[in-house]
This record gives C-alpha cells, sequence and structure tokens, in this order.
C-alpha cells in the first residue's frame, strides 16, 4: 500500500520518474539553430561572480519585434495572505506559512484537517452583493484577483475604456471548476428532488465561467475561454495568452488560474488519493518540499492573475512594465493516465522547449520557481529532470512557494508566477520553510528557511498536472 500511495502522490503532481538516460530531440536541434546574442554575452560577462563560461554561452536568438514581445503590466492575487500582491510576497519572504486547521467545514472526521485555506475573503468594490452570493468562490476569486490585475495595470475603472476592448481577451483557467455549487447541486438532487437545484447550477460549475464572467463584468471582447490541465493550468494559459498576442489577434490578455476546493468532496477526494499530508498535530511544517520526512502535500486554494500585454501596446499607453515573458512551452507525457515515464523525457523536454522559446540557454537561468509539492515521489522527479536539463546549478536558486501556502492546484501557476515576477522585481528570494532534514539528491540551493538576495537573469517557473500534463514559463528583467 506504501508503494501505492507514493504513485498516486507523485501522479497527482504530473511528475514523471526520470531515473533512465535519455536524449531530448530539442537538444540534438538547438544545435544546428542557435545564433549568439553579443548583448547576452556582455550581460553575462558583466554579472558579479558570473562563470567563466557565461562569455562563451551560446543562446537562440530572443524576440526583438515589439509587436510579439510579450510583458507584464499588471498583478492580481487572492490568497492565504489577503489580496494584495506586495503583502502576499512580504509574508512569503518573511517564511510565514498561511496552513491552519479546517474550520470552513467539520473536518475532524478526515485524516487530514488542515490546509491553506482562505478566511475573510472580502469582495467589497469588485463584485455586488446579489450576485456575490450566488458564485462558488472559484469565481469569487477570479472576478476579484482579474480586476485587481488590471488596476495594477493602470487600467481599472474608466481607464480601460482607453484601449480597444475588442483587443482584450481573458483567459482564466481552472482544474476543479465551481466545485461548491456542484457539490451543493448533487446534493440537492439527492435530498429534495431536481426541481429544488438552483438554475445558476451549471452556469456556475462549469470551468469557463470564471473568464467569461470577468468579461461580461468589464466588456472585453478578445478570445475568452478556460484551459483546465490540473494543476498546470496556470501555465498553460500564460502560454496560450502570449500566443495571442504573438500571433496579433490581442493587444492585452488577462490570464491566470483560479481554485477553491478546500470543501468535504475536495478534500475526501485527494484523502481518497492518499496524496495529502496528515501531520495534523503541526500543520504549518506539513508542506516539506525536498526534506527527507516529506509524506505528502497540503491542499491550497486561490487565485493568480497576469495582464501580459504586447511591448509595443504597453509602451503606447505609458504602462508600468514589471517583467518580460519570453517564452514556454506545454506537451504531455502520452504514455499512461496515472503511471510516470520511466525516461523522464516529458518533463526534461517541455524545459527545453520552453528555453527554446525563449531564446534563452540554459545556461543563462539562475531561478526556478519548481512545482515541488512535497510529495514523496514527485519532488524528486522534478530534480532529477531539472539536472538533465541544467548540467551545472551552482549558480542556480530555487525555492518552493508551496511550502507556506500550499498546493493551490489549478491556480499555484499563477500565484507562483506572481511570487516569480516579485523576486525579479525585489531582488529578493523567498525561503522554501520546513527544511529540516534535505534531501542529498537535490544539489540545488533551495533557499532554506531564510530569504536570500539574488539578482535574477532568467528564471522559470514549472507546473505539471494529472494526466501527464507538463508546463514551463520562462520571465526575465525587462530590459527595453
Amino acid at each position: 500500500m506504501a508503494a501505492a500511495s507514493a504513485v498516486v502522490g507523485a501522479t497527482f503532481q504530473g511528475l514523471r520518474a526520470v531515473d533512465a538516460p535519455a536524449v531530448s530531440e530539442v537538444s540534438r536541434l538547438r544545435a544546428s539553430n542557435v545564433s549568439t546574442s553579443s548583448a547576452q554575452l556582455r550581460f553575462g560577462a558583466r554579472r558579479a561572480g558570473a562563470r567563466a563560461m557565461a562569455a562563451t554561452v551560446t543562446a537562440p536568438k530572443r524576440e526583438t519585434d515589439p509587436k510579439k514581445r510579450v510583458v507584464i503590466t499588471g498583478m492580481g492575487v487572492v490568497s492565504v495572505f489577503g489580496n494584495d500582491v506586495d503583502v502576499f510576497y512580504d509574508k512569503l519572504l518573511e517564511g510565514q506559512s498561511g496552513i491552519s486547521l479546517i474550520d470552513r467545514f467539520d473536518a475532524s472526521s478526515f485524516p487530514t484537517k488542515f490546509g491553506g485555506q482562505i478566511r475573510g475573503f472580502s469582495s467589497q468594490g469588485y463584485i455586488d452583493g446579489k450576485n456575490d452570493r450566488r458564485l462558488d468562490d472559484c469565481l469569487r476569486y477570479c472576478l476579484v484577483s482579474g480586476q485587481k490585475a488590471l488596476e495594477h495595470a493602470g487600467l481599472g475603472g474608466e481607464n480601460l475604456n482607453q484601449v480597444d476592448k475588442q483587443r482584450v481577451g481573458v483567459l482564466v483557467g481552472t482544474g476543479m471548476g465551481g466545485l461548491s455549487v456542484f457539490s451543493d447541486g448533487v446534493q440537492a438532487l439527492i435530498e429534495k428532488g431536481y426541481k429544488r437545484i438552483t438554475p445558476f447550477f451549471i452556469p456556475y460549475a462549469i470551468t469557463n465561467m470564471a473568464s467569461a464572467l470577468l468579461a461580461i463584468e468589464l466588456g472585453l471582447m478578445g478570445p475568452n475561454y478556460s484551459i483546465s490541465t490540473a494543476c498546470a493550468t496556470s501555465n498553460y494559459c500564460f502560454y496560450a495568452a502570449a500566443n495571442h498576442i504573438r500571433r496579433g489577434e490581442a493587444d492585452i490578455m488577462v490570464a491566470g488560474g483560479t481554485e477553491a476546493a478546500i470543501i468535504p468532496v475536495g478534500l475526501g477526494g485527494f484523502v481518497a488519493c492518499r496524496a495529502l499530508s496528515t501531520r495534523n498535530d503541526d500543520p504549518q511544517t506539513a508542506s516539506r518540499p525536498w526534506d527527507k520526512d516529506r509524506e505528502g502535500f497540503v491542499m491550497g486554494e486561490g487565485a493568480g492573475v497576469l495582464v501580459m500585454e504586447s511591448l509595443e501596446h504597453a509602451l503606447k499607453r505609458g504602462a508600468p512594465i514589471l517583467a518580460e515573458y519570453l517564452g514556454g512551452a506545454v506537451n504531455c507525457d502520452a504514455y499512461h493516465m496515472t503511471d510516470p515515464r520511466a525516461d523522464g523525457l516529458g518533463v526534461s523536454s517541455c524545459i527545453e522547449r520552453s528555453l527554446e522559446d525563449a531564446g534563452v540557454s540554459p545556461e543563462e537561468v539562475n531561478y526556478i520557481n519548481a512545482h515541488a509539492t512535497s510529495t514523496i515521489v514527485g519532488d524528486l522527479a522534478e530534480v532529477n529532470a531539472l539536472k538533465k536539463v541544467f548540467k551545472d546549478s551552482s549558480e542556480i536558486k530555487m525555492n518552493a512557494t508551496k511550502s507556506m501556502i500550499g498546493h493551490c492546484l489549478g491556480a499555484a501557476g499563477g500565484l507562483e508566477a506572481i511570487a516569480t515576477i516579485k523576486a525579479i522585481n525585489t531582488g529578493w528570494l523567498h525561503p522554501t520553510i520546513n527544511q529540516f532534514n534535505p534531501e542529498p539528491a537535490v544539489t540545488f540551493d533551495t533557499v532554506a528557511n531564510v530569504k536570500k538576495q539574488h539578482e535574477i537573469n532568467v528564471g522559470i517557473s514549472n507546473s505539471f498536472g494529472f494526466g501527464g500534463h507538463n508546463s514551463c514559463v520562462v520571465f526575465g528583467p525587462y530590459k527595453g
């Protein structure tokens, strides 16, 4: 049973075992398609403490067309630490845990009784009271974080009317959808019959409604849909949103993920998967990525949304530019619904393809926001895949946001993208807390327990999901 539990824990993350050697076709192709960027070489040579090899790094060519370059101009968050991006990141830098015993419902009979439950959430000023009472939390989190991201981008209120709304799209995904509305509808059907099912049951349970309601609220008529790829959802949305901009189909995309699954059926479902930590006596230390004593992930919830914009459009309107989205990639192991690929090709090739798309060489990457959920097999599988891509990890720092906020499922990548961009902006990396007994196989600097100052050249954020969905997005400082 223990072995089965480990497999389930690993496969929930979408991480694949990577013990057998494999040579990525992407790596082979790169050798015949790269060109040297002199600007990148000069930057690498100037960096204090840079490797001697930095002066000879050869990288694919980065995008230079301002119509196709994608920048981040706004961020919005709903989290266990509140709805303010700066407060969210300050709490992460402090190494504060947001994990506590669940009190939203009676969890006393569950083997796991804790999670990253949001308390005191307020939608005042963003959702009218009548609708607020009807909506699933998954939708409420999206509406608040999406509007706050637009405000952050200078597009709140009347300012939004200054842009062409037909060229502003929304792509906010969710792994689970309106789970509370769905659960309540099923209960009403069983106990009282179909006539007692609310007419909002279908609209507020389906996964596309978060994007739809945000667009309806604000009149945004650009590309609009949702993606649901379990815990890889947010990164899939960022990747797709950026490509809409690159293809000239939108000037602005509001993209990210939202999730609200800490309800009885959500908790019970993951308990049944045997993927959760049961450290009920000390919930705040339960999420411990890369620690030898990890024994499962911790459920979280929230939303993380970015305003992604073409550089040309952002410059024209004088927008604040927080960072640049350099590229990304998504793929599937195409192997088995739950079992991992033995060669790890899915994860490593996804990371390599993201770097190729970004015009970045592995040697330029010096920060990784890892998927790292705190499961027994999954954490090491990701590390092994990273070792295949990054042969020298001496200058790379890697941390795990989930150690403090838990695993926010479809919203995880959204919250972690915000953490990555804040790290780029501030020059400070939040710690990976609960590092008591480190795994010796993890040779990366995991920023254990205490924040570290670090100038990010290029950072990547990984997310992997049930079903073999792999995703990686690449961010860097905006350099004009």
